[in-house]
């Protein structure tokens, strides 16, 4: 018999197996060729510090802040489908992983809606009902491999003003140097030009003119991306050695890695943008509710609109 290959079992190998695991699921712009995990050195080499010291993978995942006010995108103030299968997703990929390395993984989720509910419009109780939802339906479901980390694990009970004014301060950077950035790198003009286009689509009940309200949106895009690099900072302070993900498409070999939740048509769309849509063939894909609610009928769960079926 020929003799065998024992399996490469270095801390740099498991942890490229354990970000292949992650490549099919890769948000970026534009299409790109083939994946391999040295194309990601950052994440490769913080999965395998875990992998070293033989400890499960930590990653954070800024985002599931809260649902788009506009009625048009979404079903409501909740959590729906669209969540829940989200969530179900990044726990099956923890799991994934654990078949890997033995450890295993957890995902810890950095919803970040009180960061800059006053930009985008939506109240905090709303925020809060959101965030406490999203861990009920995480313990309701067994996800035991995901946890929620938001403002208040950090600032307990202070308004909500002050907790935004006191991350900005510590840590948001000048819009003088994000106007700046925007003019010479071209990831961070996407980004903006993504969040200006939500904040448009987002904003229902603006009385001025089309343009008025495009200037607008885009000042307050800056605002959006100085709090979501504070709220970055501070998630890094609070948990250094953590591997970071993001819902934002990312180029390869970024420090985040851009994460996609379910199928979508734009690689900007998410569960809190849109309502989810189960397709005739059993897969499912989000799109704005309006365009959900021409191709399928409405289902509720537990008394609560949840998603569409395709008829």
């Amino acid at each position: 018999m020929p003799p065998t290959t024992a399996p490469d079992t270095t801390p740099l190998s498991i942890s490229a197996a354990i970000l292949g695991l992650l490549l099919p699921h890769h948000r970026a712009t534009g299409r790109t060729a083939a994946l391999v995990a040295e194309a990601f050195p950052h994440q490769l080499r913080r999965t395998a510090d875990f992998v070293r010291a033989g400890a499960p993978v930590v990653f954070t995942l800024p985002g599931f802040p809260c649902k788009s006010p506009n009625p048009a995108k979404v079903l409501g103030h909740l959590p729906d489908q669209g969540e829940r299968l989200s969530l179900g997703f990044l726990d099956a990929l923890c799991a994934d992983i654990e078949r890997i390395h033995p450890p295993g993984a957890r995902i810890l989720i950095c919803s970040d809606g009180h960061v800059f509910g006053d930009l985008i419009r939506v109240p905090d109780h709303h925020i809060d009902a959101y965030s406490d939802a999203l861990r009920s339906l995480i313990k309701e479901s067994g996800l035991r491999r995901l946890s929620v980390f938001d403002l208040r694990d950090i600032l307990g009970d202070l308004p909500h003003d002050a907790k935004r004014a006191h991350i900005h301060d510590s840590y948001a950077p000048t819009v003088d140097a994000l106007r700046a950035e925007v003019r010479a790198d071209d990831h961070t003009l996407a980004l903006y030009r993504g969040i200006t286009r939500f904040l448009v689509e987002d904003t229902a009940d603006f009385t001025g003119t089309r343009s008025a309200l495009q200037r607008e949106c885009r000042q307050r895009a800056y605002g959006v991306i100085q709090r979501s690099r504070a709220w970055g900072a501070l998630i890094a302070r609070h948990h250094p050695r953590a591997v970071r993900l993001s819902i934002h498409p990312q180029p390869i070999g970024a420090p985040k890695f851009g994460i996609r939740l379910l199928d979508a048509a734009d690689a900007w769309t998410t569960p809190w943008h849109a309502a989810a849509l189960r397709r005739i063939d059993g897969t499912w894909t989000l799109m704005p509710r309006a365009q959900a609610a021409q191709r399928g009928r409405l289902i509720h769960r537990d008394d609560r609109p949840s998603h569409f079926e395709e008829s």
